[in-house]
């Protein structure tokens, strides 16, 4: 169902050590003072959320503490926006608790106090057990500084562990790929994301890689064919286009955005999707660091950004993110909300769709083919 009384919470920080030479997120390096105040104003946020009649008393079933590294932060930091989270907001006792970091800003000491605060499953950044790669990447780890942070993890009883991996990064080969995938796997962890890199504008890769870009198109779909291959080999199963979970593992927090379940971003650029009185709002906070600040010190939520869906809007949202989940999107699902019936509003393009191979269909359910997923991003365009 799209509509869940839970709620998800996702809290954004935005600091880096440095920032890496491929990503466009809101994120940048800061001062220890810059980061300090940051933390204080995030947890007066929370105490205006929590005081919001659509919020007040909603369960919360998901936490993603996302960035940006939020792992850069120092414990007296962290510690305090944990505990409002708790102070604020209703967990539930099964609450996933995700937390990300990057090697060499995780310590013991760190790990101890998300432990303390219920954080209950880590997505670490790898990209490429390769050490040249990550040089080119603009990473500040090695390959063995995060089997260390792994290790560690583990050893304080972190029993969910997601990895990030990238493919088509400057300088891999199809054989030091393999090698990273390799790898990855022999570490056993509980999930893999598993992307192929994206030169986006306003990036140094950007103006280094827009116009020839690092990798041939077929050694891509190679890495890609492979990815799949060698986790479905492994007893991973690819739930959605570049996520791999071990039995009972998937990120439930990532299927609420695919799904247009509820959630609250919280933070600086931080984006919400909820619905007031029944109707589907989109907001995003301010991308200002000043403006985010002064707002909230003012008592106002720092909202820069305000979309009330049609229904138009939401059907097309329906499609083109719930074909992400490899389970499709449900015929049964769409009738109820929308009280139409899928086919007659999305009959034609899925008809031409399935006649290319690209979607199948069962009685209820229709989602991406083997070949559809290749092109995921041209079939997602014709519901827009």
């Amino acid at each position: 169902m799209m509509r869940n009384d839970r709620l998800g919470l996702y809290v954004h920080i935005p600091f880096c050590a440095r920032k890496c030479l491929y990503c466009d997120f809101l994120s940048y390096a800061a001062t220890e003072k810059t980061m300090v105040e940051y933390c204080r104003t995030l947890v007066q946020e929370m105490v205006l959320w929590g005081r919001e009649r659509h919020i007040q008393g909603r369960e919360v079933d998901t936490v993603f503490i996302g960035g940006g590294t939020p792992s850069l932060l120092s414990v007296e930091n962290m510690a305090p926006v944990l505990k409002g989270i708790y102070d604020n907001f209703s967990l539930t006792e099964d609450v996933e608790f995700t937390l990300e970091c990057n090697s060499g800003t995780v310590t013991k000491e760190k790990l101890r106090c998300y432990r303390q605060y219920g954080v209950n499953r880590l997505s670490i950044g790898l990209q490429s057990a390769n050490n040249r790669e990550l040089e080119q990447l603009g990473r500040i780890h090695t390959w063995e500084q995060f089997s260390e942070t792994f290790a560690m993890a583990r050893e304080l009883q972190f029993n969910n562990i997601n990895i990030d991996v990238m493919a088509a990064i400057p300088e891999q080969t199809l054989e030091s790929y393999d090698t990273t995938l390799r790898r990855v796997l022999d570490l056993q962890p509980e999930h893999i994301s598993a992307y192929s890199l994206i030169i986006e504008e306003g990036t140094p890769y950007y103006e280094r890689y827009a116009e020839n870009p690092p990798v041939s198109e077929e050694t891509d779909r190679h890495m890609y064919q492979l990815t799949g291959e060698k986790l479905a080999g492994a007893g991973y199963e690819r739930y959605e286009i570049s996520n791999y979970a071990g039995d009972g593992y998937m990120c439930h927090h990532n299927v609420k955005y695919w799904r247009r379940e509820a959630y609250l971003g919280l933070g600086l650029g931080a984006a919400s999707f909820l619905y007031f009185d029944g109707v589907p709002v989109r907001l995003g906070n301010t991308r200002e660091l000043e403006d985010y600040g002064r707002q909230v010190k003012a008592g106002k939520m720092p909202i820069a950004e305000k979309e009330t869906l049609t229904m138009e809007e939401e059907m097309a949202e329906f499609m083109f993110l719930g074909l992400r989940c490899t389970k499709g999107v449900s015929k049964r699902e769409f009738e109820a909300y929308f009280h139409r019936k899928m086919k007659d509003v999305y009959g034609n393009i899925i008809a031409e769709l399935k006649g290319m191979d690209l979607l199948a269909e069962d009685k209820d359910w229709i989602a991406l083919t083997p070949k559809g997923i290749d092109v995921s991003n041209v079939i997602f365009a014709k519901f827009i």
